[in-house]
């Protein structure tokens, strides 16, 4: 089980690290907010529910219930209501494809390009956001199927500081940081 820095509390890492559904979670809310505070949602999720996360009981959760969980102070999300519904829909085409398991996302995918596709697949990620992660898989986790590298584009690089896959401390965080800063001023640059 890795050592990860994502949520940058030790309890909140130490659940993504274990369970791949917190997992996933996280890398579908690293959106519109500061990622520590997208990868640290699973855990708090987790402490209001009371348990573990299930992704069974989640895809049929009452999704008003689950927006109002969400929306509890402080909010899991910026957009509570749209990100609680997104986290629903993950866990139903979790169960009906994976029959429940997260892990079978990546365990179960032979090639890179696979892999990419069956991340690609689930909501709320598109084309660079399933790049990274199977980055995250490959770089920390060990997922390294034949041409994962090639399948995570710019961020399977050795050595970059582009991406969560990057991050195993408080330097990397700022180094990733600098660069989505040097990106968007980039983009703004541009046009």
């Amino acid at each position: 089980m890795p050592t990860l820095y994502l949520a940058t509390e030790p309890a909140a890492d130490k659940l993504l690290a274990a369970d791949p559904l917190a997992l996933l979670i996280g890398m579908l809310l690293d959106q519109q907010i500061p990622l520590e505070h997208a990868f640290s949602a699973p855990y708090q999720l987790r402490q209001r529910l009371g348990h573990d996360l299930d992704v069974r009981e989640l895809a049929g959760y009452d999704t008003d219930a689950l927006i109002a969980i969400f929306a509890q102070r402080p909010a899991l999300h910026r957009f509570p209501k749209a990100m609680a519904a997104r986290v629903q829909e993950l866990c139903r085409l979790v169960v009906e494809r994976y029959d429940g398991d997260p892990a079978r996302v990546w365990t179960e995918a032979k090639t890179g390009a696979e892999l990419a596709k069956r991340v690609g697949e689930l909501p709320g990620f598109g084309k660079q956001k399933a790049q990274i992660f199977v980055a995250l898989l490959a770089k920390q986790f060990g997922v390294r199927p034949d041409g994962w590298r090639e399948a995570s584009g710019i961020f399977g690089e050795d050595g970059s500081y582009k991406s969560v896959a990057d991050i195993v401390d408080a330097d990397s965080l700022a180094k990733v940081r600098s660069y989505k800063q040097q990106m968007k001023a980039a983009a703004k640059a541009g046009g």
